[in-house]
């Protein structure tokens, strides 16, 4: 059976996660989003992807641990890290010729493939012309954290749930893209420390330490994501993909080689028809309002504002 179920909202597409009993990652899910995510390339009818999970107290609890250690067992490679960087490469060409990737499927290449694939996966996510939103109403660690961070923005339940990468308690480290994506997104330092104590935080903790967005009473979650979703489906899909690939490629350059990374996504996303539209819709109003729509604020929701809502519905401005 599918490991989720997807349902329309307009121009968002939510995809609800539902592995029973614990939501947990396979390799098997990894496969089908990455089916999913390749399917909507080239489709303009959906702006935003929202993920949750299906039961109300479950998102995506953490990669199934006992198929990470068959995949071990199954790779039997206990080598130096020259010779795993050898092995990496062969992999690396060997699963872009399909003749030669479906021979090494029944070997223990098979194992270093799913490391690819779940990379490849989020990588595809990042470049995607689509908002990526997780609405996280569940625990979120191991794998469910590094899904949540590959996402664009993320939203969490106000609940006794934890998000983080607790790998190093059982003596390794993140491999779906998480020793890179935490420290680009709450600091090096902490990101790191956070890593070597395996800590998890709490929804409140992570809103502190920027790793998500906004917290949400439990019940709220879902329907915030799909919120901010169609606002945010409504952007141009040039300029979308633009502007994630300038940050998230020219987040990790030198300082000069990001500026002409920026350059470059400005001139394809700004040279749009939608674009220039806008530009001189804009230039109009100016004309005639005598300011600019931009000198004010915009009007946002509390939560939206980074703002923590309690679950008995309080709203107090996050620490």
């Amino acid at each position: 059976m599918p490991m989720f179920e997807t349902e329309r909202r307009g121009r968002v597409l939510v995809v609800r996660i539902d592995h029973p009993p614990h939501n947990f990652m396979t390799a098997e899910m990894v496969r089908e989003l990455s089916d999913l995510v390749s399917s909507l390339r080239g489709d303009r009818s959906v702006g935003a992807v929202v993920i949750t999970g299906k039961p109300e107290d479950l998102y995506i609890t953490h990669y199934d641990v006992g198929e990470i250690l068959r995949s071990v067992e199954t790779a039997g490679i206990a080598a130096p890290p020259w010779l795993i960087s050898i092995v990496l490469r062969v992999a690396g060409a060997v699963r872009r010729v399909p003749v030669l990737r479906d021979l090494a499927a029944r070997t223990p290449l098979a194992a270093v493939f799913e490391l690819y694939r779940i990379h490849d996966l989020f990588l595809s996510m990042n470049r995607s012309d689509k908002v990526f939103i997780a609405a996280i109403n569940g625990p979120a660690t191991g794998g469910g954290c590094e899904t949540s961070i590959a996402c664009d923005v993320r939203i969490m339940a106000d609940a006794d749930i934890a998000i983080g990468l607790p790998e190093m308690t059982v003596d390794f480290n993140p491999g779906a893209g998480g020793t890179q994506r935490l420290p680009r997104l709450v600091g090096l330092g902490r990101g790191l420390a956070m890593m070597l104590e395996g800590r998890t935080l709490s929804p409140r903790e992570a809103l502190d330490h920027g790793l998500v967005q906004a917290v949400v009473p439990p019940d709220q979650v879902k329907e915030a994501a799909v919120r901010m979703g169609e606002r945010l489906a409504s952007r141009s899909p040039e300029a979308i993909r633009s502007l994630k690939r300038a940050v998230y490629e020219g987040g990790s350059l030198p300082l000069h080689r990001g500026l002409a990374m920026e350059r470059k996504w400005f001139m394809v996303s700004s040279a749009t028809e939608s674009s220039k539209k806008k530009l001189a819709a804009m230039s109009r109003q100016v004309e005639v309002d005598g300011e600019s729509p931009w000198a004010r604020a915009e009007s946002l929701e509390p939560w939206q504002a980074g703002t923590a809502v309690g679950s008995d519905g309080d709203r107090e401005q996050a620490d």
